[in-house]
């Protein structure tokens, strides 16, 4: 029989918060509903109140001035304690996902559905949840394939008969019996989908201390495309939450693209444009070069010219940044913003270029468009490449050697014209404008990309054409001439330009398909609290959430969030929690009271591990430099950046200590979610780059040229390690 459906007979019983065994022999309805009690019974604890308070009841005083009914104190003994069980009767048919880790905390604080993989117990009874993401840990550790203590010294007469006589038996001899180590830990596997009990006995000593805090350790499943061979981003699989579809939604019939649209139940809601300009994640997730705007702080500034200098990226080396000083400089006056207006005051400008290949396989501009929101033509240049050019790229760009041979102008000249063009209230609008802009090499902090706001069906990293778009959105044919004469890049401009007219219109929700989503922070800040957890009985409260991060969250995934703690340490990362889940923070906008929702990530085992090496940004850099530069002056770290051994297992034992840490600065009834979102990223990393060197070349070299080979060793070898680095751990457990 196949692991599939397979049902996993367990050789002991394991017992419960209650102390109450689960046998092989019960049924599936335990599952469900584990304590035995009905659902109007689990219904009661809604106006539940959380600790014991010396022994006294809670009463809360309803809206019509009368008591609410008196509710037990929340005890573990009386059994309506809340809990997160795993039943050993029960049938997993797949790899748990982050996706089901998040939905957990959406029926947990909102109203998602019930999970299938745990059995959730007195869920309303839960008042917060924590959710804390640890890269760098990984099921090896507990299986014993990756050491995390100093390997034994082999003997003297060891070493030496193994350099004279090259004896294979000598040379094992010194090293550690893996699979021995294997034998003493738990027992996990890539294709078992099922968690493993936390046996304190068949763990290394820097991970004992979990095993006081969760009784089973997870399999999770990073998100990712098999087809594209990419992992995808364990931090949005978390943050980024399914839009819940509304009754007549649900009517609709499933069909390729966004369904509410083609429903007679859509309303438009008129959006400024505003609303769209591309966030920081935005731009760093498609490649932007990111205006030093952007950074708020002198030394994050002082971080982003280092790594644009190590990039090339700066004005020596022809690059230009318009004249933007803060975020604040694009801000309009409420005075001056005509009342309805979708252009929120901003002069907004459609851009659209063409390329050419020139020596040194470069991609130089060739011609430059600009549309204003009227449609009216602001430029429209043909530009002349300083390198000489090797493939006019014709069929796409509709450039040839004679539209060229007697244009005179270059990339500076455009340059200077479009910084007299371009204002701090000008936003830019364009499809997959990230190559126009880095054609120009030219930044500007305000940017609307077509391809950002209509996103793919699938997913990220995805992005449907310009022309499929404008088939689909406004029943135009575009780009007809493709293969002949190429693109027109105003005709481009225009229809990226009536792109987001119409997504102005339409509202937000237009143009995104039911893969797509909203921040889970927007999800918890329409879910009203219950009744015991509001601070005013008869006031309307809803649900909190919080993002503590390395960096400045409050400019990415924390920008829809109640409150953001920026952290440059993991130690700051965890008292961040700590105030967060109390409500001890600054703010005047902060709520009065604990969040909700708080997720935080720790990053340090991640760069002492190697792992934290792709930087999209200056700050991000700068970051990791200075996690190495404060690990490795603590003796946590090593000079390849990739530590192992002794050194691994001092980094980790120090991590799960500051997971320890938050657990215990928890209040009773949260529930605390722990991940580490993917497995070794390396050897995916280091592919995907071979493979995309390799299509570079192969576009303009011969086989014989190219320094790169790929063939299906390659290709095979890339899905292996996709395969394996989507493969995380995850642990769960109720305070």
């Amino acid at each position: 029989m196949g692991r599939r459906g397979k049902k996993r007979n367990h050789q002991e019983y394991e017992d419960d918060d209650n102390g109450n065994q689960f046998g092989v022999g019960e049924t599936l309805s335990r599952l469900k509903n584990p304590a035995g009690i009905a659902d109007s019974q689990d219904k009661k604890l809604n106006a539940v109140a959380g600790n014991k308070n010396d022994g006294e009841e809670w009463e809360t005083v309803g809206k019509d001035g009368r008591p609410i009914k008196k509710q037990k104190p929340l005890d573990k003994e009386s059994g309506n304690y809340p809990s997160i069980i795993h039943s050993p009767n029960a049938r997993l048919h797949h790899q748990t996902k982050i996706g089901d880790l998040q939905a957990l905390v959406l029926y947990i604080l909102a109203d998602g559905p019930g999970p299938q993989w745990v059995s959730v117990r007195h869920h309303t009874a839960i008042r917060q949840v924590v959710v804390l993401m640890v890269p760098g840990l990984e099921a090896g550790m507990f299986n014993g394939s990756i050491s995390l203590e100093a390997a034994p010294s082999a003997p003297k007469t060891t070493k030496y008969n193994a350099a004279q006589n090259g004896s294979e038996k000598a040379q094992e001899a010194g090293k550690p019996n893996v699979e021995q180590n294997r034998a003493e830990r738990l027992h996990m596997t890539p294709d078992d989908y099922y968690p493993v009990k936390l046996n304190p006995d068949k763990l290394v000593e820097p991970l004992k201390p979990l095993s006081n805090v969760f009784p089973h350790i997870w399999p999770i499943k990073t998100p990712g495309d098999d087809k594209t061979l990419r992992i995808h981003s364990p931090l949005h699989a978390m943050l980024t939450a399914p839009i819940p579809k509304t009754k007549e939604e649900k009517l609709f019939k499933e069909g390729k693209g966004p369904a509410p649209q083609n429903g007679k139940g859509w309303q438009n809601k008129r959006t400024p444009i505003t609303e769209y300009i591309a966030t920081l994640v935005d731009l760093q997730e498609n490649e932007y070069v990111i205006h030093l705007a952007w950074f708020t702080t002198a030394a994050a500034k002082q971080e982003a010219i280092e790594g644009r200098m190590a990039k090339h990226q700066t004005r020596e080396d022809g690059w230009v940044d318009t004249d933007v000083a803060t975020l604040d400089d694009g801000d309009v006056p409420e005075r001056e913003i005509e009342k309805g207006s979708l252009t929120a005051g901003r002069e907004v400008v459609a851009m659209d270029c063409e390329m050419c290949k020139t020596e040194g396989d470069q991609i130089e501009l060739t011609r430059v468009s600009l549309v204003a929101w009227d449609g009216t033509v602001l430029l429209d240049e043909l530009v002349k490449p300083e390198t000489p050019i090797v493939d006019y790229v014709t069929a796409y760009s509709g450039i040839t050697e004679a539209l060229l041979e007697n244009v005179t102008t270059r990339l500076s000249d455009i340059q200077k014209r479009l910084l007299d063009i371009i204002t701090p209230r000008t936003i830019l609008v364009g499809h997959s404008l990230n190559s126009d802009l880095a054609a120009l090499k030219i930044t500007h902090p305000f940017v609307v990309d077509t391809s950002i706001i209509y996103p793919h069906p699938r997913g990220p990293p995805l992005k449907s054409s310009l022309k499929w778009l404008c088939q689909k959105y406004l029943s135009r044919e575009i780009q007809k001439n493709h293969g002949s004469s190429g693109h027109d890049s105003i005709e481009d401009a225009r229809a990226c330009l009536d792109l987001v007219k119409q997504k102005c219109e339409k509202g937000p929700m237009w143009g995104t398909s039911d893969a797509n989503g909203e921040s889970i922070f927007k999800r918890l800040g329409r879910s009203p609290k219950p009744r015991f957890l509001k601070t005013h009985a008869d006031a309307e409260e809803f649900r909190t959430g919080a993002v503590v991060d390395w960096g400045e969250p409050s400019r990415g995934h924390g920008a829809h969030a109640n409150v953001c703690i920026g952290c440059e340490t993991d130690a700051e990362v965890v008292e961040g929690i700590k105030k967060a889940v109390k409500g001890s923070f600054n703010g005047e906008d902060s709520p009065t009271q604990g969040i909700d929702f708080v997720w935080g990530r720790l990053r340090e085992l991640e760069a002492v591990r190697g792992w934290w090496s792709r930087s999209k940004t200056a700050d991000n850099a700068g970051l990791r430099a200075n996690a190495m530069k404060m690990l490795s002056q603590s003796g946590e770290s090593c000079d390849s950046g990739e530590a192992s051994g002794a050194v691994l297992g001092q980094a980790v034992a120090k991590t799960v200590s500051y997971i320890v840490d938050v657990f215990e600065s928890l209040p009773a009834c949260t529930a605390f979610v722990v991940y580490s979102g993917t497995g070794d990223p390396r050897e995916t990393a280091r592919l995907q780059a071979m493979q995309q060197q390799f299509r570079r070349e192969y576009a303009v070299k011969k086989w014989d040229e190219i320094s790169v080979k790929w063939t299906d060793t390659e290709e095979q070898a890339l899905r292996k390690a996709c395969r394996i680095a989507r493969d995380g751990v995850g642990f769960v457990v109720v305070k």
